[in-house]
């Protein structure tokens, strides 16, 4: 990890502390991830039966994930398997987006 995603990680464990953030809805965190471009796109996902969590497809865009959720998320192209490491109260840039979720498939393309 560079010294900045270290700076930005502790920013962020110190918010969550603060805000006392356990769990947020499943739409909303992919909005805030930046998984995708806006939330009703995340709802269109989730609804379609694109996003499973450990597993279990989810069809309720208002489900709630918890930090420690795997989601396997079929995009257009592409399969994404995210682990869950966080959550935000607002949608930051890429750098902020990157602290909620450790990207499980990385290095297995």
């Amino acid at each position: 990890m560079a010294a900045f995603s270290v700076a930005a990680e502790a920013r962020f464990r110190s918010f969550s502390q603060r805000c006392g953030l356990e769990r947020q809805r499943l739409d909303k965190w992919l909005w805030h991830a930046r998984v995708v471009k806006a939330r009703t796109s995340a709802a269109a996902l989730v609804q379609a039966g694109h996003v499973r969590i450990n597993g279990v497809r989810e069809r309720a865009p208002g489900h709630s994930v918890k930090a420690g959720d795997v989601l396997t998320i079929g995009l257009d192209r592409t399969v994404r398997v995210l682990k869950v490491r966080g959550f935000a109260e607002r949608r930051g840039d890429a750098a902020a987006a990157q602290v909620l979720f450790e990207d499980l498939q990385d290095g297995q393309e």
